[in-house]
């Protein structure tokens, strides 16, 4: 790498770090940044995972407070998340790099979709409850646990807006406020990172410079997004992930 490519690097590790712990989507920065130093496609999304692992750590080390009540809750999804990664991670090395490319835009547009209507949608839910007296899954049940585990397949196999994908989810099966689903959406993303980059440890080769500059800048940024995203009222945050998810999906389909 040049002098110029690890500016480069770093500045979109810092970058991505914030917007991970925000909003997700911080891959469709770093990715790009790899690419154009030079990096094979294969190498450059294992060194990225590799490096985003401090920044989901740092993001979830800052919401911290978000997560008091939901060791229970994390633990679960925790289970789904680790099975998904390492599928995904393994899809990764088996399939052609085309076979996530066509249902990749869909699968965000989904989730955004998902995470616009969320409060009409979640007020239907509650009203549904109170008509029929069953209450709510503490943990969202059988249909989260299983869509976060498909959605945690996708993030060990790329990672891009994952966590967009995750609030989606959450957003329509829990009654939390977005702040405390926010909190396990970092927990998550740093555990599907960690699995993926431990698999890829065994299997394939790491830019190892490109990994320490986005491990360094990216759990410098995710500080950064804690303290800036817990700050943010529903509705803004709301807005941040439909508009970061739709240049995402812009994004992945010029590329």
């Amino acid at each position: 790498m040049t002098p110029g490519d690890m500016v480069a690097v770093f500045a979109a590790g810092i970058s991505a770090g914030a917007i991970n712990t925000v909003v997700g989507s911080g891959t469709l920065i770093t990715f790009p940044v790899l690419l154009a130093t030079g990096l094979p496609p294969v190498t450059a999304t294992v060194s990225n995972a590799l490096g985003l692992i401090p920044g989901s750590v740092s993001g979830a080390i800052g919401y911290r407070s978000e997560l008091s009540g939901q060791a229970r809750r994390v633990l679960k999804l925790g289970v789904g998340a680790v099975l998904g990664s390492f599928a995904g991670a393994t899809l990764l090395l088996a399939l052609p790099a085309t076979a996530f490319e066509t249902v990749v835009p869909v699968l965000v547009g989904l989730a955004l979709v998902l995470v616009a209507l969320q409060p009409v949608i979640g007020e239907r839910v509650r009203r549904r409850r109170e008509r029929t007296g069953r209450p709510a899954h503490r943990d969202g049940g059988p249909l989260l646990f299983t869509g976060l585990t498909l959605a945690s397949v996708y993030g060990g196999y790329f990672a891009a807006a994952q966590g967009i994908i995750y609030m989606s989810l959450m957003g329509m099966l829990l009654d939390e406020p977005l702040q405390r689903l926010n909190a396990v959406k970092n927990v998550l993303a740093a555990i599907v990172n960690t699995v993926a980059a431990l698999f890829f440890l065994f299997v394939a080769d790491f830019d190892w410079t490109a990994v320490g500059l986005i491990a360094v800048g990216s759990a410098l940024g995710g500080q950064i997004g804690a303290k800036a995203g817990r700050r943010l009222r529903p509705v803004v945050l709301r807005s941040l992930i439909v508009t970061i998810g739709t240049v995402s999906i812009v994004q992945m389909l010029l590329n």
